[in-house]
Parts: structure tokens; C-alpha cells; sequence
């Protein structure tokens, strides 16, 4: 295995074709095929599949994309450390549950550390999906929450996938409901007071297990049930709706608008709020330094 070989491999998966990824890498597409060829046959894997419609990363590649991506990074650093000249793009990607904080600590990051080329990558995603995206180093962190309820089924899932788990901070659950919801007049709120307005809650996809929920408490009967799949989707309909969600009460309101308010419900739980990484891998500079930014917001 050579580090082109790896270049070669993150180029044919990022244009899904053979014929472009030729012309970007200046060589000729036979040389490219039987290079990758090649580093097929080492590992005794199958990186890629080929049919009519193009080419598209096995299983065994998508895994196997993530640590070339990881490679290559870090051999990136070792030379800016060195040669003090920096090779291409800074590159940095997370995964993450719908919290503000998360947002505003990447666009500090971004504005500390982008330089004149960049590609972050900001996923709000389902929680499966930010489990999924750090095993397969699609992302340096993700960020998720545990409570009693859950905490048994991911942190088996976190093991499972060679994932670690480290809490920034603690919260009691609040609810976010609009400024002019009739709920707004009260310091505190329990579940009774919640009972006549629309629950809202993100959509978990094929994962759709309470396990795997977004929100704490979603084992709760509810009659009025909203399923999302973006945050602006969520606000507007707590807004427009009077609905209402379940979550660790830290928002920011330069990012969400003055519209939304947080309010403390009366309910005997938590949030652990942390960040996950891989187990094996030493994080990027980048990635200790969002760190340490997450941990200066919360």
C-alpha cells in the first residue's frame, strides 16, 4: 500500500466514476484501475462495486475510505509540522444531534482555523447515523446525549463500533416552545401542562428505536405527535403550532431567532451530553481543538 494508492481511492469515491478520477490524478485510467486493483488484492477486499450505472463503494470500501482519509491527514500534518507549508484543503467533519452549541462552537472553529481552503462538514443527523459516520471515519466526532433510559443500548452500541464516550456537561430537560405559546407565562412546566400541545420530535429513519430517540421522554403517551427531519422544520412549527420539545435547554439565540424560549420541566431525569470518537485513533489537532471549544461553551 502507497499513499497514492490511497489518493487514488478518496478521488474514484468522490467522483464515483473512473474516467474523471483518471483526469483529476494525470494518469492514464488503466493505471489507475489496476493500482486500485492492486491494493484490492493485498487486503482481500473488494473496495468498489462496478455496474452499468458507475461505480460505488462496497461495504469493505466505505470502511476502508475513512482510515485513508485518516492517513492522509495525518500525513498532511506531519509535513505542515515540518516543511511549515500547508498541502491543500483544511478538512474537518461532524456529526451531531440538533444542539446550537454544537453549530456555534463549529463556526468558532471555522473561523480560527479555515485558512483560504477549506471543506467542513457541519451533519445534523439522526443518532444511529452519528455512531455510524464516526465507526466509519466519515466524521473526526460526533455528539450525542445519555440518560437512564438509554444509556445501556448505546454505550453497548458505542462498544460494538470500537466508539468512545466523554461527557462535556449535565443537563436537567427543559422544553422549547415559542415566546407567545401559553405555556410561556410559567416559570416551570410538568408533563400535564404539556398534554394539549403537539409533541414535536426528529425523524430516526430505519433506527427508529425510543433507544435511539432524539428527545428524552419519548416513551410518553402523546396524541399529538410532529415528526421532523431539520431544525428550522422544528422551530417554526413550535412557533406556528404552539408545539413543543423536549431537550437539554441550551440554545443560542444569535443562531435560533428570539422566537424560541426554554422553559425547565419538572420530571425526575437528565442529559448527558458528550462526544464520541474512535477508540484507536489519536484525534486530530482540529478535532482537540473543537473539543476545547465545546468545553468552553458548556
Amino acid at each position: 500500500m502507497t499513499l497514492k494508492q490511497l489518493q487514488y481511492v478518496i478521488t474514484v469515491a468522490d467522483t464515483g466514476n473512473i474516467t474523471e478520477a483518471a483526469k483529476k490524478l494525470f494518469i492514464a485510467q488503466p493505471s489507475l484501475t489496476a493500482s486500485i486493483h492492486e491494493l484490492e488484492k493485498e487486503y482481500d477486499i473488494t473496495l468498489f462495486s462496478r455496474s452499468n450505472k458507475g461505480i460505488e463503494l462496497t461495504p469493505d470500501g466505505d470502511e476502508f475510505l475513512g482510515y485513508a482519509r485518516q492517513v492522509l491527514e495525518q500525513t498532511n500534518l506531519i509535513d505542515e509540522r515540518y516543511t511549515g507549508k500547508s498541502k491543500g484543503k483544511q478538512r474537518f467533519f461532524v456529526s451531531a444531534q440538533h444542539y446550537s452549541f454544537v453549530v456555534e462552537a463549529f463556526v468558532s472553529l471555522l473561523k480560527e482555523y479555515g485558512g483560504d481552503k477549506y471543506e467542513f462538514h457541519m451533519r445534523e443527523t439522526q443518532t444511529y447515523d452519528i455512531i455510524d459516520d464516526v465507526a466509519h471515519l466519515r466524521s473526526e466526532i460526533g455528539i450525542l446525549y445519555l440518560n437512564k433510559f438509554n444509556e445501556t443500548v448505546i454505550r453497548k452500541t458505542l462498544r460494538d463500533s470500537g466508539l468512545t464516550f466523554t461527557t462535556l456537561f449535565k443537563a436537567k430537560p427543559h422544553v422549547f416552545i415559542g415566546k407567545d405559546n401559553p405555556l410561556a407565562k410559567k416559570r416551570k412546566l410538568n408533563l400535564d401542562d404539556l398534554k394539549p400541545y403537539p409533541r414535536l420530535s426528529y425523524e430516526q429513519g430505519s433506527h427508529n428505536s425510543f433507544y435511539f430517540s432524539e428527545e428524552i421522554l419519548s416513551t410518553v403517551d402523546c396524541d399529538k405527535e410532529l415528526v421532523v427531519c431539520d431544525r428550522a422544520t422544528l422551530f417554526n412549527m413550535l412557533i406556528g403550532l404552539n408545539g413543543y420539545t423536549i431537550c437539554s435547554g441550551v440554545i443560542n439565540e444569535e443562531l435560533n431567532g428570539p422566537n424560541i424560549i426554554a422553559k425547565p420541566l419538572n420530571v425526575d431525569d437528565y442529559m448527558e451530553i458528550g462526544y464520541i470518537l474512535p477508540g484507536s485513533i489519536h484525534p486530530s489537532s482540529l478535532t482537540q481543538r473543537y473539543i476545547e471549544i465545546l468545553k468552553n461553551m458548556t
